[in-house]
């Protein structure tokens, strides 16, 4: 009889190396082990596959999914504005679904009948992995080892030296840190104590803004909400991104650092970096300034943009409610075209010029100089219709007594 055989999201990391042979031993089954490039960097995947094997994988399979991920995750993100409680802009959350899909589609084409992840109980990411497991492929079971298995970091330490497994288990780093292109996750360690500022060694993807060198000047120019070209070099939605991740981080954009609330009902201490998605959003939201209605644009701000990073921070990429959104976030973005120029230095990115042949914005009507279009007569009437209700519920309040009281100035 064939043996029951697991399907791992693997990292190449120390606890997902030996959740491998740890599963093979407790669960007495066959170990596929899955690695998903979405631009984190770090080590050859080739070279994580192979450990992967030499750590007693069966299969190990290794999907390039930069382009996939640009393109199908970040771009509506950007769309959206995504920013999870207005500052996070979504990182980890984002690519936990698409890394989700492949293993599926890994469980499916390997004949495997559960799925495994490395997450702890206490974060996001193992409600994110098991929900679009379950949204993906209900028939498929899953477990986790460090959270299920009681396999702790210093089982894990003890066991790889034990088997003499072909991972590093002596160095130290106090973080633990999550990256892919649209930014970088940095938490734990000296970070937990919230007194405690980090230092510079937290950074990877940013140069400190305080030393920030000549301030870089940028134009992206958008199609329907996503950026086509940068300086009027035309570019894939993954060679933007990296192209905004070198000149925005190199000024110091994108540095976060928030105390955050967790879907399982903590709060959390989080730094990230994202200079690409965070000049990206800036870019996008000035744009849709101009382009947007009022009533349209308000409407996307208040109460679907933050609802859209709600549902994705807390693993809702397939549900119903986020597709809405998806239609209505994709019908706003008909308009949103045009060129967005903005200074990119010491930490910030700020728009400093706008255009677009679907702009709103009426010269004419908007100037203050000869030539003015707007009729001014008619705005004594809209204040009086405007004013009215105002102007009835005073008198009210005057009746009754509750009127608003206003002492004379001593003059």
């Amino acid at each position: 009889m064939a043996k029951k055989r697991i399907v791992l999201a693997y990292s190449g990391g120390l606890d997902t190396s030996v959740a491998i042979g740890w599963m093979k031993e407790k669960l007495d089954s066959e170990v596929i082990a899955v690695s998903v490039d979405v631009g984190q960097g770090g080590e050859d995947l080739e070279v994580i596959r192979q450990r992967a094997l030499d750590c007693g994988a069966v299969e190990a399979y290794v999907a390039d999914a930069k382009d996939e991920f640009a393109n199908e995750y970040c771009m509506p993100a950007l769309q959206a504005n995504g920013m999870y409680e207005g500052k996070y802009p979504l990182v980890s959350a984002l690519s936990r679904p698409l890394i989700s899909k492949h293993l599926v589609m890994a469980a499916k084409q390997f004949g495997a009948s559960t799925m495994a992840h490395g997450c702890t109980g206490k974060g996001n990411d193992q409600v994110r992995f098991e929900v679009s497991f379950t949204s993906l492929a209900p028939d498929l079971d899953c477990v986790s080892p460090i959270r299920d298995l009681a396999l702790q970091r210093d089982v894990s330490i003890a066991y790889a030296e034990e088997h003499h497994l072909p991972i590093e288990t002596t160095k130290h780093n106090p973080f633990s840190i999550d990256q892919n292109v649209w930014g970088r996750a940095i938490e734990t360690g000296y970070l937990e104590d919230l007194w405690n500022a980090p230092t510079k060694d937290v950074y990877n993807y940013t140069d400190d803004p305080a030393f920030a060198g000549i301030p870089d000047e940028v134009i992206i120019t958008f199609e329907k909400g996503l950026p086509v070209a940068v300086d009027g070099v035309k570019m894939t939605p993954l060679e933007v991104i990296q192209e905004m991740n070198r000149r925005a981080g190199a000024q110091g954009v994108g540095r976060i650092d928030m105390v955050e609330d967790r879907l399982v009902g903590i709060k959390a201490r989080e730094v990230y970096e994202a200079p690409g998605a965070v000049a990206l959003i800036t870019a996008h939201q000035a744009l849709e300034d101009l382009t947007l209605e009022r009533l349209q644009l308000r409407y996307k701000r208040q109460h679907v943009d933050p609802v859209w990073s709600d549902l994705v921070y807390e693993a809702q990429w397939n549900s119903p409610l986020k597709k809405s959104l998806d239609a209505f976030i994709a019908h706003t973005q008909d308009y949103v075209s045009g060129e967005i120029r903005m200074t990119l230095h010491g930490g910030r990115a700020v728009v400093n010029g706008r255009r677009s042949e679907a702009s709103l914005y009426d010269f004419k009507l908007a100037t203050y100089d000869s030539g003015d279009t707007f009729n001014q007569a008619a705005s004594r009437g809209f204040i009086e219709i405007y004013g009215l209700q105002s102007k009835l519920a005073a008198a009210r309040d005057v009746k009754f007594g509750k009127g608003i009281q206003l002492e004379a100035s001593n003059l």
